[in-house]
């Protein structure tokens, strides 16, 4: 049965379609567009999943919501396909960098997103904020320095669920040619040709 990928424009759902295209699954998208009012989904997502969140999966009767749940999910079902290295070391950087890119990454990003939507009320905390993304930014550039793809030299299902927090942080997070090991692999991402091709089948995407 082929995949169904509820797809919300400009989200996290986007590194769902890239995976899927990596591992060459078959799969549909459904594609939502967000209110231009408030940027939030379209209440028609809250008839797949309650939560009215995007990405959701159907996959032969099973609805699966979480990027990483759904990431974990579809390595499985690919036979292990860019999923852990095969080295205790590396398997734990890959779970690490799995889990962090939403659960420590996105944070600040997103309460950047709401200061800079407060204008000059958002202004105080824009700084803290901002310094807090610049550890997590200088710590990943560092991490870069050991390897070409945060697991290990190998590209994984780890870079595909970094990719969004970076690609957000270089809209509007201050990620720039400054520190050059991340820019080049959001280059190097960018230029895979899975990448592109979830971009034809998704929609435009404001950050590739």
């Amino acid at each position: 049965m082929t995949i169904i990928v509820h797809h919300l424009e400009n989200s996290r759902s986007q590194r769902v379609l890239w995976l899927l295209e990596e591992l060459e699954l078959p799969y549909t998208v459904k594609r939502y567009e967000r209110d231009p009012r408030t940027m939030r989904a379209p209440p028609e997502l809250k008839a797949v999943h309650p939560l009215g969140k995007s990405p959701v999966i159907e996959d032969d009767g099973l609805i699966l919501a979480e990027t990483g749940a759904i990431v974990e999910y579809l390595v499985e079902k690919a036979d292990g396909r860019l999923g852990p290295p095969p080295h205790r070391e590396t398997v734990l950087r890959y779970r690490q960098f799995l889990h962090y890119a939403e659960g420590s990454m996105m944070p600040p990003l997103l309460a950047l997103l709401v200061v800079n939507r407060l204008g000059l009320l958002g202004k105080p905390a824009k700084g803290a904020i901002q310094g807090m993304l610049d550890e997590h930014l200088d710590w990943l550039e560092t991490e870069l320095a050991a390897r070409a793809h945060f697991a290990c030299d190998e590209f994984t299902a780890a870079d595909i669920m970094m990719s969004f927090p970076l690609e957000a942080s270089a809209a509007r997070g201050g990620l720039d040619g400054s520190r050059p090991r991340l820019h080049d692999w959001l280059q190097r991402m960018h230029a895979r040709p899975a990448y592109r091709a979830a971009l034809s089948k998704g929609g435009p995407y404001a950050y590739a």
